[in-house]
């Protein structure tokens, strides 16, 4: 029963990081570095808190973080793909711009810079019986849980068995080469940013369900481990899922250690060790997409 209950914090505590790596996964397979990852999960918990706030509904607030996703992702491709400026500058300015936007409107609607009052979580679901299994069934029951496992499936088939997700991938390897062919890069390299966005904003949605409230930076590094996680999974949403679930472990085991005679220093520095450890190539090489990081200008294409 201990192990289950291990494995069940474990897929509870990796659903925002696959969400959110699953979405960095189509960005960067379209050439377009995206670390604002952080704060567009930062945008997304705020929308859901202020959607479900206003309505009461709790999928309100999944519309809401889906849209506040897709809006901060939509500035970061503008930015980078149509104006091509540095892409890792573009992500941290929106990191910095989410930090202290969620603050001011956090102090304008709740009159508190620390945290929003209570809201309603996303209800349970009881598909298959799933709800009634032992330990595992209050996770399976989470929508968002089984919603993640079905959008990691889709997405590997979408990137790797689809139209779409060729052309996406050519255009992160050769852009030129596809537009000599007639793809459009600019509005690949827009689709794989939005979709992105959406997905991180989905992550941000969960982390604000699950503690029904917004408390100010609440996303706690979650973008950047999840980009690592993209990184170690190869640029594959099999992979970072599984990677995920590996940070989540780590997270896991963080939280049922504590109280133990392990230094309390020590276990918060074990989620970022294993994130490390990984990056240090315990995984095996892993080789980008050829063209990622580099602007595509079609003048001089």
């Amino acid at each position: 029963m201990e192990l289950l209950l291990f494995v069940a914090a474990s897929l509870r505590i990796g659903v925002p990081y696959t969400l959110a790596a699953l979405g960095s996964t189509f960005s960067e397979r379209s050439g377009v570095v995206n670390i604002a990852l952080e704060g567009i999960m930062l945008n997304g918990a705020l929308a859901y808190v202020l959607g479900a706030h206003w309505t009461g509904n709790p999928w309100a607030g999944v519309a809401a973080a889906l849209a506040a996703g897709v809006l901060t992702g939509l500035v970061h491709a503008i930015v980078t793909v149509r104006f091509r400026a540095d892409q890792i500058t573009s992500g941290l300015g929106i990191n910095l711009l989410a930090a202290g936007l969620t603050k001011f409107v956090l102090t304008q609607v709740f009159h508190s810079s620390s945290n929003s009052g209570r809201v309603v979580g996303l209800p349970e679901w009881d598909l298959f019986g799933l709800a009634h299994l032992p330990a595992l069934g209050p996770v399976l029951a989470a929508p968002l849980v089984l919603l993640t496992v079905a959008l990691v499936l889709l997405g590997q088939a979408l990137l790797f068995r689809s139209v779409f997700g060729l052309r996406l991938r050519s255009i992160g390897e050769r852009p030129e080469a596809a537009a000599t062919l007639g793809l459009p890069v600019t509005a690949y390299r827009y689709a794989g940013v939005l979709i992105s966005g959406a997905l991180a904003g989905l992550a941000g949605a969960w982390l604000a369900s699950e503690q029904h409230s917004f408390t100010d930076g609440m996303t706690n590094g979650r973008g950047y481990i999840a980009i690592a996680a993209m990184i170690v999974g190869k640029w594959s949403p099999l992979g970072a899922a599984a990677a995920c679930l590996l940070f989540g472990a780590a997270e896991a085991l963080q939280i049922t250690l504590q109280g133990s005679a392990f230094p309390t220093e020590l276990l918060q520095m074990l989620p970022y060790l294993v994130t490390m450890l990984a990056l240090a190539g315990f995984i095996g090489r892993a080789v980008p997409p050829r063209a990622l990081g580099t602007p595509y200008d079609p003048e001089n294409a």
